[in-house]
């Protein structure tokens, strides 16, 4: 049970593919517009639960409850060699010679 207060991340469909404008990419109008916001939760709901938040701006939003105290979870990806190799040849282009470190 999550506690009514709780900082929470919800998921709602705003369009679904049939309701998407006519004049978006054809990739984009297979898809719906999806919204995932923050927000405190007004009322004690389980993780699946369509609910109610009040964002930090002091909007209402409904959506279904996903995560409680959500985190931060973006990276840059991956590593990728090719990149550290140009960078060492962009380094070369520009200061020419040894890396001073």
């Amino acid at each position: 049970m999550v506690k009514k207060g709780t900082w929470v991340l919800i998921h709602r469909n705003i369009l679904e593919p049939e309701e998407r404008a006519p004049q978006v990419p054809d990739d984009t109008k297979k898809v719906p517009l999806e919204m995932w916001i923050k927000g405190y939760l007004v009322e004690d709901a389980k993780i699946g639960d369509t609910v109610e938040v009040i964002t930090r701006t002091g909007r209402r939003e409904t959506g279904e409850l996903l995560e409680a105290n959500p985190a931060y979870k973006h990276d840059y990806g991956e590593f990728i060699p090719e990149l550290q190799q140009i960078s060492e040849q962009v380094r070369e282009i520009l200061f020419g010679g040894e890396k001073d470190d």
